[in-house]
């Protein structure tokens, strides 16, 4: 009988120590796992953060611009008062600069002083004299933005204990922003060109406005046009279309377009909206075309989606008590699903803000100084105008490339969570 009941337990005890030992195995696969879960994870926010930080680090000081101080003549002689707009706003610059500094004479050296001044800073005189045309006669204070160079010097991109052939700046003209220094006549002041002003050729007088109202005029048509053709493709689908071959074809193709390059989508508008149908060029109404056929595919997956997650019980309920399909799907099926097609649609108009390849095939691609006033205007975007200064030359345009991709993401982030705050606030949990 003992023998018996040894030879019972014996396999149970084998058994429960291989049962052990497979869930210390587990065990450790499973902490494994986590921990390599948590490593990508870890990794993955120290690179976004060398990211982000190199691009602050680089891009911060483009919200400060320098400017110089100077007692500006409205000379009579040469503002005509009854047409200021064509007058010589430079020759009054250059008086200024020459009763700053009376000792410079030679022809090398007064060039020189004249580089210390931005070459557009006639424009910020002009307007001041067509705003308020009395002042003409008198002698102010003005602060005028400098050159590029000079900023550069100021922000520290500039040594100036260097050789003077290793710099930009000669000795000559360092002296000369000494002199400034010491008279408190030069300094650093918030950059509000960068934000109120278009492209430029001269770093010190670009700004984003003209491709931040050019994303603008393209985001709103393309939000017009994407979001109804969108929610109603997907209502149709998911929730009258007969179910055949034919409308399987119609959901493989909506899958395969979300997977398209965009630059095709680019080509298509460069083919059709610019070719056939002659509608102008490097126009937020094209670039919002294109980004519309772009953004469709993601707008109907999402809704479709959304409307996959509503419950079969609320349709039968809405049936049961005499509805039709179209105020079951109308009055209750849609409004449930509004939130993941909302999300979806923000998700869409982020990725619609940050495309660049299709807008280039359409000439959005052009060097545009106005800022658009309408639909139909020239414009560009935010991300060509990024991608237009990153092949400037000019180290100036570093620090303002960087700027604007500080300024693209705040945008994108804000998107991305409007997104998230739609589906959390809105979600209905089944």
């Amino acid at each position: 009988m003992a023998i018996s009941e040894a030879s019972t337990l014996e396999p149970s005890g084998r058994t429960l120590t291989t049962v052990k030992a497979g869930l210390a195995k587990r065990y450790r696969t499973e902490r494994l796992f986590r921990l390599m879960g948590l490593s990508a994870i870890i990794v993955s926010i120290l690179f976004l953060s060398v990211l982000f930080i190199d691009i602050f680090w680089k891009g911060h000081t483009a919200f400060q611009q320098t400017f110089i101080q100077l007692d500006i003549f409205f000379n009579p002689e040469v503002l005509d008062p009854n047409a200021p707009a064509g007058a010589d706003y430079n020759a009054l610059i250059r008086n200024a600069l020459k009763q700053e500094f009376p000792e410079v004479t030679g022809r090398g050296d007064t060039r020189q002083l004249y580089y210390l001044i931005s070459p557009g800073a006639g424009f910020n005189l002009r307007t001041m004299v067509m705003n308020t045309p009395a002042l003409i006669g008198q002698t102010l204070p003005v602060w005028l933005p400098a050159n590029d160079d000079v900023d550069m010097m100021m922000k520290g991109h500039i040594d100036r204990k260097v050789t003077e052939s290793e710099r930009r700046m000669s000795d000559k003209q360092i002296a000369w922003i000494e002199h400034l220094e010491a008279r408190e006549k030069i300094e650093k002041k918030f950059n509000r060109t960068f934000f109120t002003a278009g492209d430029s050729r001269e770093p010190e007088l670009a700004g984003i406005l003209g491709a931040t109202l050019g994303s603008f005029y393209t985001l709103i048509i393309t939000l017009a046009l994407s979001f109804p053709i969108g929610v109603a493709s997907a209502v149709y689908l998911e929730e009258f279309a007969p179910k055949n071959r034919w409308t399987d074809l119609i959901e493989v193709n909506i899958n395969n377009l979300a997977a398209v390059p965009s630059i095709v989508f680019g080509l298509l508008g460069l083919a059709v909206f610019l070719n056939f149908f002659g509608m102008p060029r490097s126009a937020p109404l094209v670039g919002a075309l294109v980004l519309t056929l772009m953004t469709l595919p993601t707008i109907i997956i999402a809704g479709r989606a959304a409307l996959k997650s509503v419950p079969p019980s609320i349709r039968e309920a809405a049936l049961g008590i005499g509805a039709s399909k179209m105020q079951m799907v109308s009055h209750h099926v849609l409004p449930l699903a509004m939130p993941g097609m909302l999300t979806g649609t923000i998700i869409g108009m982020a990725q619609a803000l940050g495309e660049t390849a299709p807008l280039l095939m359409i000439g959005m691609v052009a060097f545009i100084v106005d800022v658009p006033g309408g639909f139909t205007d020239p414009a560009t975007v935010l991300p060509v105008q990024i991608y237009l200064w990153a092949d400037s030359p000019e180290r100036a345009f570093v620090e303002k490339t960087s700027a604007a991709i500080m300024v693209l993401l705040v945008f994108l982030i804000t998107m991305n969570a409007v997104a998230v705050y739609l589906r959390t606030k809105f979600e209905r949990r089944w």
